[in-house]
């Protein structure tokens, strides 16, 4: 039988050794990219292996260092600055929607770090370029579109938990029969 091998140190030698091949092929920025699209699911960990994603974005390292350090439960709703536009984040309480309520969307500049302080979150994902019924067009004021497409997968995310969406991911979020309270962290691309 296959085992699938999710040991924090395993990973991070899988991921150093991909990188070290794309580096030593001479991969483009643009096969890197295809490389991401070739997922098929979210990038979903809990906090306690936050460091093998420190290598995904300058900013990740100071995104996981502000959950260490906050007292997550106690930060006022709405948004607070980290650093400018570069990074900052929102704090949320929600009540949970079904599936169907749920509408996948998407962002060009800048990167979702969402982490669930408390409840189950069920997130919908499905590769923008996969997506084919535009619901909203993209806002730059809203930094948002939305489609119609249906997620190709599902994922819960439990308090003490995160998942990640790059601007290829299409996401479905707040998926829940509870309040959702989380914190979403906005990374602009560089």
């Amino acid at each position: 039988m296959n085992k699938v091998i999710t040991h924090p140190l395993s990973i991070l030698l899988f991921t150093s050794v991909i990188l070290l091949f794309l580096t030593f092929t001479g991969c483009s920025e643009n096969s890197k990219s295809d490389i991401q699209n070739k997922r098929s699911h979210i990038i979903m960990d809990s906090l306690d292996d936050a460091e093998k994603y420190f290598n995904l974005h300058p900013a990740f390292k100071d995104v996981f260092t502000f959950l260490r350090e906050k007292n997550l439960s106690e930060l006022s709703l709405g948004e607070h600055d980290i650093n400018g536009d570069r990074l900052f984040c929102i704090v949320q309480k929600r009540p949970g929607r079904t599936r169907s309520e749920s509408r996948l969307e998407a962002h060009r500049r800048y990167i979702d770090i969402q982490y669930v302080i408390a409840g189950i979150e069920e997130m919908g994902w499905k590769l923008s370029s996969e997506c084919e019924k535009i619901d909203t067009p993209y806002d730059e004021n809203t930094e948002k579109m939305y489609f119609k497409d249906e997620p190709v997968s599902w994922t819960k995310v439990p308090a003490g938990s995160f998942a990640i969406f790059f601007p290829e991911d299409s996401h479905a979020p707040l998926v829940s029969k509870d309040e959702i309270h989380k914190i979403v962290f906005k990374v602009a691309v560089e």
